[in-house]
């Protein structure tokens, strides 16, 4: 079995911008259940459906198959919940791990946030200075989520982590 590892930050400034490789995203959700996402994903020229589990602390089971571009965009426009998710990727190596900024746009403009994958839930990890506040596990920052309740819908208290 696939297990992610992986802990969620929020970006505090531009900084790492310029730093890795731009890939733009468009997913959906076939379901948002909280026990298993399924998603659809088109990354450039490429598509994957992925399966996720149920979050157990920074892990969670997941399985991502490669499928046809074509079947992706079918399932985004007429299969995926709506609205789909469009973002900007930036992967970006730093002190021995790779992070992935991601930079949302539409309903979620205004949002970024950075993730790093692990091999343990407590493998030591140095944050880039452009790190700020840990969101792993706050379920309004998952994608499955921001699919539901956009980031423009937040109050500005929500946006500011309380």
């Amino acid at each position: 079995m696939a297990v992610e590892i992986e802990r969620k930050f929020l970006v505090r400034n531009n900084s790492w911008q310029g730093q890795g490789k731009e890939t733009e995203i468009r997913q959906g959700y076939l379901s948002r259940d909280i026990e298993r996402t399924v998603r659809v994903r088109t990354m450039g020229q490429k598509a994957f459906l992925t399966i996720k589990g149920r979050n157990q602390g920074a892990a969670r089971a997941e399985f991502e198959y490669e499928i046809p571009c074509g079947d992706a965009l079918f399932m985004l426009q007429e299969m995926a919940l709506k609205p789909v998710l469009e973002k900007t990727r930036t992967v970006i190596e730093f002190a021995g791990h790779t992070w992935e900024v991601d930079r949302f746009f539409g309903d979620n403009a205004g949002l970024v946030t950075a993730e790093v994958e692990l091999s343990s839930e407590d493998e030591p990890v140095e944050l880039p200075d452009w790190v700020g506040r840990e969101v792993t596990g706050v379920v309004r920052y998952y994608n499955s989520a921001l699919s539901e309740r956009s980031y423009s819908a937040w109050s500005e208290k929500e946006k500011a982590g309380d």
